[in-house]
């Protein structure tokens, strides 16, 4: 017997074609909400039980909208010499770890455990990203996720511990590859990027 989070993950596959009106319909209400909004529950329940999420008090979600687009500086018109006409990108990181370091900001008496991707169109992306609330008893007695309530996670996001983050340094590969992301990025004169 298949269980509800399958059926929820097939319509979360072509979003589009499966929720057809309803999809249109959110992105219309989203595009008009704020940046950062906290939402009652997750929108995508099997994705979000997979990274950690659970129904319980302590756990919070917040929905974040990112522009997208490159981030380059625009090309300097005149008066330079063309070794300077170089549009270089300002922006490094996925556009998910930027949305997990902007809802920090704006919850920072809660810890960003994980986020996971809503939605996009031609302007805008959209994640959910999962907060852990480390001063609550039932997250200091689960034995699951009282890690997190550690000192040393603290502003895990802005030194790139979460997923994203670390996907973002470079930090999936391993050995021969990742010569010049490790020990860091930095260290390697930003060569990883």
């Amino acid at each position: 017997m298949k269980s509800s989070y399958t059926y929820i993950r097939k319509t979360w596959k072509k979003p589009k074609e499966n929720l057809g009106k309803l999809w249109s319909k959110r992105l219309i209400e989203w595009r008009k909400s704020n940046a950062v909004v906290r939402v009652e529950k997750p929108t995508r329940l099997d994705r979000a039980r997979t990274i950690g999420y659970k129904a319980k008090k302590g756990f919070v979600v917040a929905r974040v909208r990112v522009r997208r687009g490159g981030r380059r500086r625009p090309k300097p018109k005149g008066g330079r010499r063309s070794k300077r006409q170089t549009t270089k990108k300002i922006l490094k990181m996925n556009y998910k770890w930027v949305a997990e370091q902007r809802a920090q900001k704006k919850f920072s008496n809660l810890q960003v455990l994980n986020s996971y991707w809503l939605a996009k169109d031609g302007m805008f992306a959209w994640y959910e990203v999962i907060f852990v609330d480390i001063s609550r008893p039932e997250i200091k007695k689960d034995k699951n996720i009282t890690w997190i309530t550690s000192k040393k996670h603290k502003g895990r996001v802005f030194r790139g511990l979460t997923s994203a983050g670390k996907k973002s340094r470079g930090l999936r590969k391993k050995g021969k590859r990742a010569i010049k992301t490790r020990p860091s990025i930095r260290a390697k004169g930003r060569r990883g990027k």
